[in-house]
C-alpha cells in the first residue's frame, strides 16, 4: 500500500477544476479510494457557487467507543478545516457519513484559495485521525474505555487492521504485519530488530517504546485466529501521556496510521537496493571474466608466435652444426692420401672365399 496522503489527489483535482471553471458546470462524480472510501461530488448550474461533497468511510472501530455515526469531536475537527466556507449538511446524504457544502464565493476572497481546497480534499484524513486522537487524548481517562476488557480493532485499511489496548497510564498499539513474499519477511524481521535497538537507545528515549515478537502478545489472547495469522510478527508501541501532549499528538497519530505503509515502503526500497547491488556486482564479475579471457587469448597467441620463432632459430642452429660436423668428418677421413694404396688393398687385403659343403638340387 502506498503511503496515505492527507489530501486526496483525485478529489483535489476535481475541486480545482470546478473552482477555476469560468462557465457554470453541472457535474456528478463518484470516487473510490483504498477500496473503502467513497466520494460523491455534485454541482448544479442553478447554484454554480456551491459544491456538495458527500463522504462514505468506514469508522476505525465499530466497537463501544464510537457510535454508528461520527462523534462530536470528529465533527468539530471537520468544521475547523475552513469554517466560513465549509458547512456541514444534516442529515447527510443517504448512504454517506458526512455531507459538506463548499462555498466557492467565499474561497475566492482568500489569499490562498488552492491551499483551502487542498485542506478540504484532506477531509478523509481529518476523520480518521480525529477518531484515533480521541482515543489517545483519553489515555488517562478510564471513562472512555470503561467496560472494554478486550482489545479494540481499528480498520484503517481493509487488509491492515491494528489493535488498541487500554492499560493503566498507557495505551498499547499492536500491528499484525503480513507479507506476500518470504523475502519481504526476512527484510522486515531485520528492520524490526534494528528498530527495537535504536528505540532503546538514549538518543530516542522520548519516542514510544517499540517491541517486536513473532508470536501474538498476551493482550491479544482470545482474538479470532484469522486476526492473529501473520508471517511478519507483531509490532507493539507503548503510547504514554507525554507522547500526545501539544503538537506531538498530530505527529503520533499520523505515524501510527502510516506505520504499515512505512514498513512496506522500507522493505520495498531495501529489496530494490539489494537487487541493484547484486546486478552491479554481477556485471563487474562478468566484465572481469571477459577481460581475463581476452588477456589469456592474447597471451597464448603471443607465446605461440614466440615459441615458433624460437624453434625455427634452434632448428637452423642445429642444421648449421650438423653441416659443420659433417664437413669436419670428411676432412679427417680424406686428409691422408697414399699413392697406390687402392691397388695394394685390392690385391693383398682380399678376404678368401670358402666353398659351402651344402649342395642344393634344383627342382623342376
Amino acid at each position: 500500500m502506498a503511503c496515505f496522503q492527507r489530501a486526496s489527489p483525485a478529489l483535489k483535482e476535481i475541486l480545482l477544476k470546478l473552482y477555476s471553471s469560468e462557465n457554470p458546470t453541472e457535474i456528478e462524480h463518484h470516487l473510490h479510494e483504498f477500496g473503502s472510501v467513497q466520494y460523491h461530488i455534485q454541482s448544479f448550474i442553478s447554484d454554480s457557487l456551491h459544491v456538495y461533497l458527500s463522504i462514505a468511510t468506514p469508522l476505525l472501530s465499530q466497537g463501544v467507543l464510537l457510535s454508528d455515526g461520527l462523534s462530536p469531536y470528529t465533527l468539530e475537527m471537520v468544521k475547523q478545516i475552513c469554517s466560513h466556507a465549509v458547512e456541514i449538511i444534516e442529515p447527510a446524504k443517504e448512504g454517506y457519513k458526512l455531507t459538506l457544502r463548499i462555498d466557492f464565493a467565499k474561497i475566492m476572497h482568500e489569499e490562498e484559495p488552492e491551499k483551502i481546497i487542498t485542506d478540504i480534499a484532506a477531509v478523509h484524513a481529518v476523520i480518521l485521525s480525529s477518531q484515533l486522537k480521541e482515543m489517545l487524548l483519553n489515555v488517562n481517562s478510564p471513562a472512555l474505555f470503561q467496560g472494554t476488557s478486550r482489545p479494540i480493532k481499528l480498520v484503517y485499511h481493509p487488509r491492515e487492521p491494528f489493535f488498541v489496548i487500554k492499560q493503566p497510564q498507557k495505551i498499547l498499539i499492536v500491528f499484525p504485519i503480513r507479507f506476500k513474499e518470504n523475502t519481504d519477511v526476512i527484510i522486515a524481521t531485520a528492520f524490526f530488530r534494528e528498530l527495537m535497538d535504536v528505540g532503546s537507545s538514549e538518543k530516542w528515549s522520548k519516542t514510544p517504546p517499540c517491541c517486536w515478537s513473532p508470536i501474538p502478545p498476551p493482550e491479544l489472547r482470545g482474538e479470532p485466529l484469522e486476526e492473529l495469522s501473520t508471517n511478519g510478527g507483531f509490532v507493539t508501541f507503548d503510547i504514554s501521556v507525554h507522547h500526545v501532549e501539544g503538537n506531538r499528538l498530530e505527529k503520533t497519530v499520523w505515524s501510527l496510521l502510516n506505520f504499515n505503509a512505512y514498513v512496506k515502503y522500507h522493505v520495498k526500497t531495501t529489496r530494490g537496493f539489494i537487487q541493484r547491488r547484486m546486478r552491479k556486482r554481477l556485471e563487474g564479475l562478468v566484465e572481469i571474466l571477459h577481460q581475463k579471457t581476452s588477456d589469456d587469448g592474447l597471451l597464448n597467441k603471443g607465446q605461440g608466435i614466440k615459441y615458433m620463432k624460437k624453434l625455427a632459430a634452434r632448428t637452423k642452429r642445429i642444421k648449421q652444426k650438423c653441416h659443420s660436423l659433417s664437413r669436419k668428418i670428411k676432412r679427417i677421413r680424406f686428409r691422408i692420401k697414399i699413392p697406390g694404396f687402392a691397388r695394394f688393398r685390392r690385391r693383398w687385403l682380399k678376404f678368401p672365399t670358402f666353398p659351402s659343403s651344402i649342395r642344393y638340387t634344383r627342382l623342376k
